[in-house]
């Protein structure tokens, strides 16, 4: 596959330095197979995709109870994988239990800071001892493997240790995102037919309580197959009991030995359902198993983030969202740490993220764009005030960039020395199909390549590879990472990936890669606006209109047009400093032009408070769409705000038909 190495390509923002190269764990890999460039490296693990996981496996030394016979079995077809057949393999034991009596076992696994300020540290001897009392008390409720376990909580200390520990015993974990009412909740822990809850009395987002335990009380009674629920007391605030079916955690966690053997899993076996919303029909309960997700996450974070035992990731996400468990998972099976934080990045102060840089010395920081839109609003300042020498990766995820947000982060976070490791892909894919990596050239907005493993290309209508052009993204080899199906609805699997083109996995966004071999995400190929005959992706309209210096935000719609069959409707939220008016909505709209062309001339403007997006920042365009057209809505659980899509429907009710 096509991937830059070429020092003198223009528009080049980053390139390998001789202390990344050295330091680069894909260099060392790379070298015991003797393959001398990338693109070898990425051509042999398409042609052979047995070997290369294979050798991943040995080069994250991961320990299994049973060795493989077989690495790849694809007898039941493409669609369903069946990787390191006949091995026994859990991968708590390499998060975990490996590093109990190493030196690794004084190395901090966890850090969490809550938004009030406290701080709390867990050595990997101590998470090993918490996550055995955690599985004890799984095991007390009667939980046994197979069984499934909704974990909605915050992003504290409890969540990794529950999600560790119902691993560990071979039950299911299912993770709800920390903002869901309590209906968003019981759809899952129903769909799942979970027999326990894990949750917390609240949290604390930007200095306001959330009532978790009210909203699980809630799904909890629309929920007939879950028989216990174990609450974590992180505030201290009153709430409703159940006798006989509540219990607090440190009651019940606190009574049990910490000594807990590991079930020795097979390699298929599922350890997590993780629900990903769409705008229509229910939830997809996506299924991944022991062998998978957790090898790609550990893979990914030490091939591409360059991840090393001992540094610090922080990756502003939620349980709910992949790179929730993908943080936690990936992170300490390669014996680094893990550091958490539940509240608002921006609160009590605007610098408060970089104030957690500073102060937990992160090396490596993953945040998504809009966040950093956002930040970039609120002045270079808060940035500057603080150190952030510790940092030496910078990541970025959940959509596509914006120029200058993208060189704001590249600029004034990473001091214009740090890599930004692009990174896009999907929860069914267990994490990334295109990354940069600290081997390869990086260009502003750009992937340098598809993750190593990845068999990625860019295809037409046909399933021909095309170069230069805009196409479908697809896969043509499996990996380890890739969904065993949704839950109870494996037709809904084949149809969603398989069904456009026979073998190939079709993944739903446009894609190009350029002529210097750089690799471009346009957005949904469901999202995709044709004006006069013209496609053009969200993104680019978005960031043509955050060119102008007024705007922190937008969202970029197509609407039907009689003349043009569609046209553009775009959302922009201002900076603080700046006051909506005609005269403005004007200048947004030349610079528009100006970046695209009188074509793309947008139909409409509309100033707006707030944009619909979800905790981790993305901004959930169909959403926008379909409440702007008075369409139905669908699934809006995953939104943090959903009260933002009353304004856009009120404008809707005014637009011009």
């Amino acid at each position: 596959m096509t991937s830059p190495s070429d020092n003198k390509l223009p528009n080049i923002a980053w390139r390998p330095t001789p202390e990344y190269i050295e330091r680069s764990r894909l260099r060392r890999f790379m070298q015991q197979h003797s393959i001398y460039t990338f693109a070898d490296l990425l051509a042999r693990a398409d042609r052979d995709p047995a070997w290369f996981w294979d050798a991943v496996v040995r080069d994250l030394d991961l320990e299994w109870y049973s060795p493989y016979s077989r690495v790849l079995d694809l007898s039941g077809g493409i669609e369903w994988p069946r990787w390191f057949a006949g091995g026994r393999y859990n991968y708590v034991h390499d998060a975990v239990d490996k590093w109990a009596t190493t030196d690794t076992s004084r190395v901090p696994a966890i850090v969490w800071e809550g938004e009030d300020g406290k701080v709390r540290t867990l050595s990997y001897a101590q998470l090993h001892r918490e996550v055995n009392s955690a599985a004890n008390a799984l095991k007390a409720l009667g939980v046994q493997p197979g069984d499934r376990v909704g974990i909605y909580m915050p992003m504290i200390p409890e969540t990794a240790i529950a999600i560790l520990a119902v691993s560990k015993i071979g039950a299911i974990y299912t993770p709800i995102f920390s903002g869901y009412g309590g209906m968003a909740v019981a759809g899952r822990l129903q769909d799942c037919a979970a027999r326990v809850l894990i949750t917390a009395d609240g949290f604390l987002r930007a200095g306001k309580p959330v009532a978790m335990k009210e909203a699980a009380d809630e799904a909890v009674a629309a929920s007939p197959s879950v028989q216990h629920v174990l609450v974590v007391r992180r505030l201290g605030t009153p709430v409703h009991w159940q006798s006989g079916r509540d219990i607090w955690w440190h009651d019940l966690v606190g009574e049990q030995s910490d000594e807990c053997a590991t079930e020795q899993t097979a390699a298929e076996d599922p350890y997590m359902i993780i629900y990903t919303s769409g705008t229509t029909g229910k939830p997809k309960g996506v299924v991944h198993v022991h062998s998978g997700f957790p090898i790609k996450a550990a893979q990914e974070l030490a091939h591409c983030f360059d991840l090393h035992a001992g540094e610090r990731l922080f990756w502003i996400s939620d349980i709910g969202w992949m790179m929730g468990p993908w943080s936690i998972t990936g992170a300490l099976m390669l014996g680094a740490t893990c550091f958490l934080y539940e509240g608002a990045i921006n609160y009590p102060q605007p610098d408060r993220l970089w104030s957690l840089v500073e102060r937990h010395n992160i090396t490596h920081l993953g945040v998504s764009p809009t966040a950093i839109r956002s930040l970039m609003g609120l002045g270079d300042d808060h940035v500057k005030r603080h150190d952030l020498s510790s940092l030496l990766i910078l990541a970025g995820a959940g959509e596509p960039w914006n120029p200058a947000p993208w060189q704001w982060y590249f600029d004034v976070v990473g001091g214009g020395t740090r890599p930004i490791i692009n990174y896009s892909g999907g929860t069914e894919v267990s994490g990334g199909i295109l990354a940069c990596n600290t081997l390869l050239p990086i260009k502003p907005c750009a992937f340098s390549a598809p993750v190593p493993g990845m068999a990625a290309d860019v295809i037409d209508h046909e399933g021909n590879s095309v170069r230069g052009t805009v196409g479908e993204l697809a896969l043509r080899q499996p990996w380890p990472g890739i969904t065993r199906g949704f839950w109870g609805d494996h037709d809904r699997y084949i149809e969603t990936y398989w069904s456009r083109i026979t073998g190939v996995w079709v993944h739903g966004d446009w894609a190009l890669v350029d002529d210097d071999g750089f690799w471009h995400i346009l957005g949904r190929s469901d999202d995709t606006i044709k004006v006069a005959g013209k496609r053009v992706g969200p993104a680019e309209v978005e960031s043509a209109a955050i060119a102008h210096i007024a705007v922190m935000d937008a969202a970029a719609i197509g609407v039907p047009d009689e003349l043009k069959g569609e046209a553009l409707v775009l959302f922009i939220r201002l900076r603080p400093d700046y006051t909506a008016s005609e005269e403005l909505r004007e200048a947004i709209e030349q610079t528009i032009i100006s970046h695209l062309g009188k074509t793309l001339k947008p139909k409409a403007i509309h100033f707006i408070g707030d944009l619909p997006h979800t905790r981790n920042g993305k901004i959930l365009r169909r959403l926008v769409r379909r409440q702007y057209l008075d369409e139905p809505t669908g699934d809006t659980s995953a939104l943090e705000n959903p009260a933002a899509l009353e304004g856009i429907r009120e404008l809707g009710a005014t637009r011009e038909t």
